[in-house]
């Protein structure tokens, strides 16, 4: 048993004429029917009913030609894994991003990837820290773009940019005429920040350990507020409700948008360091690279690349 017999028997079945399948498979006719005869002595049954101008398929028949079918899609599978091995840009690179991140980065990095890798399509989802880790542990994704620091246990790892934080302000706020923002004023304010779970929450709590005191009533006064996402919390901001900390990828130019002032931190910034991890096991190492570099190229405003950062194996 031969895949090529496989594949005559799939198509005769599919043509249900020995010439036209001949056809589909550009071979001769009695080629066809000579390798069939030969597969169906092999097994010992009977797979078409000849006859007439048609062919039928016999009950058996079927069962044989639908497991056929599947073996050509495994041996198909195989090939392309060995095409990946041999190209290994060629298929799908499964990309994992982070909430925070992906909004900001996603439009420029696919741009970019098209350009550079058109036989490499990314397939990206986003989600959260904890669980993009799980997702690339049990292989389910390839590489996750997370911000550090995060459990790094059995994976590799590369930086690719920092990101500064700014700060923003309804505004008609008092700062909106600032020009800068000390850290340690933020403890000040009505700060907005995205629910427990997210790692840019705990990002700002950084940058303002204050806060964490605040994060639950004090004194009968609520001094910080949660949302679900960045977008939401810029709205919150907008209305009025107090103050938050964005990485700067949301508003790369510094301009007021109508409803919010965006202002910049006094030095030293803070910021936050993107980085590149996978399984110290994937093989597809170039894919890895050529995702880092389409990033270190894809023009991100307001960020600081990080070409000459080595990877690290933890």
């Amino acid at each position: 048993m031969t895949l090529t017999e496989l594949k005559y028997i799939v198509a005769l079945a599919r043509e249900r004429h020995f010439g036209r399948a001949a056809e589909a498979c550009f071979v001769s006719q009695p080629t066809l029917s000579v390798a069939i005869k030969k597969l169906e002595d092999e097994l010992g049954v009977q797979l078409f009913e000849r006859g007439g101008s048609e062919v039928a398929v016999t009950p058996v028949g079927e069962q044989i030609v639908e497991q056929a079918q599947h073996v050509l899609e495994q041996s198909n599978a195989i090939r392309e894994i060995a095409a990946q091995g041999r190209d290994p840009l060629a298929g799908p690179l499964r990309v994992g991003v982070i909430y925070t991140i992906g909004p900001y980065l996603l439009p420029h990095l696919v741009r970019r990837m098209i350009d550079d890798a058109p036989q490499m399509p990314l397939l990206h989802q986003e989600n959260d820290t904890v669980k993009l880790l799980e997702l690339l542990r049990q292989g389910d994704i390839d590489v996750a773009i997370v911000a550090d620091p995060f459990p790094d246990a059995g994976l590799v790892t590369q930086a690719v940019y920092d990101e500064p934080f700014i700060v923003a302000v309804p505004k008609h706020h008092p700062w909106a005429k600032r020009k800068k923002i000390r850290s340690e004023e933020l403890k000040e304010q009505t700060m907005l920040l995205l629910g427990a779970g997210h790692c840019f929450r705990d990002h700002v709590l950084e940058v303002c350990p204050e806060l964490s005191r605040f994060s639950q009533a004090s004194a009968g006064i609520q001094k910080t507020f949660e949302g679900s996402s960045l977008e939401t919390i810029r709205h919150m901001v907008a209305s009025g409700i107090g103050v938050t900390v964005l990485p700067k990828m949301v508003r790369p130019d510094m301009s007021d948008d109508g409803l919010l002032t965006y202002l910049p931190f006094e030095a030293p910034e803070p910021y936050r360091r993107v980085s590149l991890a996978w399984r110290k096991s994937y093989s597809r190492r170039p894919a890895i690279e050529a995702l880092r570099k389409a990033i270190l190229q894809a023009g991100l405003p307001g960020v600081t690349m990080l070409p000459d950062e080595p990877a690290v194996s933890h």
